[in-house]
């Protein structure tokens, strides 16, 4: 029974044709026209804040450059990757949503699959170093004031190096990018888990080292970070007042960077899931109706990271600046006495 079972799990492994094959012309729109047009219409818009934004943060930061803390220079490394997206991945899936169709072949199709999964992946483990980093400065501060600048520019190599390993991987035959269910654009062949144990091993892979691992690090190191703050509050007060300014500057990084994976991880889990249903689901089970609204929202990621800078930054400036009203109520009273 076990080997009829096995030779008619392997017959359906070797009958199953992805979408892109079963069908003449792999890259015409599934959607309508109008559709298309909408969705050209969104990512022009996400595309060009995510580029103004990313490319402010970038220019502001190189003015102070040798001042970055590394925590800041991961946040930097970060808006590269989001420019990245921008500029080199979205003018192909725009175009190609009003064109009604993928317009840059297959050639096209791996480049923008590839450019996209690098980034993405680039910018998910930049906010595990972050997280990392942050949870070593909150809860283990011996360590913490062990990491320097040139730490983190290691780490920059390292997460470069992992991004490029994974996403160059379906080069080497183990893999591969194909165009997406509704066609107007391209991402990594999850449907390869239908059709063999390899391609199962390979998209296992995929997931557990460039999306389980890292959000469990990242999950693990902010629940820490939030109980050490809990208890630690108390203490803070009764330090003197430069402890307590780097507390506070400590404590902001600490909300810009729970700020920027709680945006990343809200926007790509749904494509995420739907990726894994369509890898091991029954096959073509996702309307492809349903397909594009994860995939518009993964795409939008890279236009929430210069928001919460600028916000973070008002409220910081704010409390700031009423420190220092306070302080100089202080001392002209001081002065009157």
């Amino acid at each position: 029974m076990n080997g009829m079972a096995s030779d008619h799990n392997t017959s359906s492994q070797e009958e199953y044709l992805p979408h892109y094959l079963q069908k003449e012309d792999p890259f015409a729109s599934k959607l309508s026209r109008e559709a298309d047009i909408v969705a050209g219409f969104y990512l022009t818009v996400i595309g060009i804040l995510s580029t103004l934004g990313n490319g402010y943060v970038i220019f502001m930061s190189s003015k102070r450059k040798k001042k970055l803390r590394p925590a800041e220079i991961m946040t930097v490394n970060l808006a590269v990757c989001d420019l990245g997206i921008s500029v080199v991945g979205k003018p192909f899936s725009i175009i190609s949503f009003f064109s009604h169709r993928w317009v840059f072949g297959w050639m096209g199709c791996r480049w923008y699959g590839w450019a996209g999964f690098f980034f993405g992946c680039g910018s998910l483990i930049t906010m595990t170093a972050v997280s990392l980093d942050r949870y070593l400065k909150i809860c283990h501060l011996s360590y913490g004031t062990w990491l320097k600048r040139h730490h983190a520019f290691i780490c920059l190599a390292i997460i470069w190096a992992y991004a490029t390993f994974w996403a160059t991987v379906p080069f080497a035959g183990v893999g591969s990018y194909a165009p997406e269910p509704f066609g107007t654009s391209c991402t990594l062949d999850w449907w390869l888990a239908q059709a063999s144990v390899a391609g199962q091993a390979f998209i296992l892979s995929i997931l557990f080292f460039c999306l389980l691992f890292p959000t469990a690090v990242i999950v693990f190191s902010y629940v820490k970070i939030i109980l050490k703050v809990k208890s630690s509050t108390k203490e803070v007060a009764h330090y003197d007042t430069r402890i307590q300014n780097s507390h506070i500057l400590e404590m902001k990084l600490t909300k810009v960077a729970m700020l920027i994976c709680a945006g990343f991880l809200i926007a790509w889990i749904p494509y995420a899931v739907v990726s894994v249903w369509s890898a091991f689901g029954q096959p073509d089970s996702v309307p492809i109706q349903f397909s594009v609204v994860p995939t518009l929202l993964a795409k939008s990621a890279a236009m929430y990271n210069p928001i919460i800078y600028q916000v973070i930054d008002c409220k910081f400036a704010c409390c700031r600046s009423g420190g220092l009203k306070t302080l100089q109520k202080k001392s002209s009273l001081k002065k009157s006495r």
